[in-house]
């Protein structure tokens, strides 16, 4: 009797565990949030940027700032970013996204494997995609699952997980202003 409920209550644990792991955020949560964050209309044009990433411990690792050149023709979006970090290394990243509908978007740049997948209702944006991340000489791809809140007309707010195999491997905060 006592490994019966031994098994019924690992049971109910794991039940409750595999529930709550599905329980997760999903953009249309934020449906009815304002402003409504379009894509093209915020990155169009002059944006800036602060950021810094945090280790697994929560220790920040690196900042950075990043100055974007974005421009639309139709639904087809070039957003040219230039980041400089705190260590006075530079890098460069162009993305090429595509607006799908109301709501979706797609996206490449030379380092992102494959598509990056948008998804944006009410003041939010999901952005989620692989990065083929270079550390010192070595190239690592990394899943990146973006979160960007539009809190004003020249305010956004993105915080970033970045994981490999499922497992977090820091987190990127970062702070835009559109000009």
């Amino acid at each position: 009797m006592k490994r019966l409920l031994v098994f019924f209550t690992t049971l109910g644990l794991f039940g409750c565990a595999v529930l709550a792991g599905c329980a997760s955020v999903t953009p249309q949560d934020y449906r009815n949030e304002k402003p409504v964050f379009d894509l093209t209309q915020y990155f169009n044009g002059s944006v800036d940027a602060w950021g810094m990433f945090q280790d697994r411990s929560g220790k920040v690792v690196k900042r950075f700032n990043v100055e974007m050149a974005c421009k639309w023709v139709g639904n087809v979006g070039t957003l040219d970013e230039n980041f400089t970090y705190s260590d006075g290394k530079k890098e460069r990243r162009v993305w090429t996204i595509t607006k799908l509908s109301a709501n979706e978007y797609k996206g490449t740049a030379p380092d992102v494997i494959g598509e990056a997948k948008g998804e944006a209702y009410g003041n939010a944006l999901r952005w989620r995609y692989v990065l083929n991340l270079k550390v010192d000489d070595k190239f690592h791809e990394v899943n990146f699952d973006d979160w960007m809140y539009q809190m004003d007309d020249r305010m956004m707010i993105n915080r970033a997980v970045m994981s490999k195999f499922g497992v977090e491997l820091g987190q990127i905060t970062l702070s835009f202003r559109k000009r």
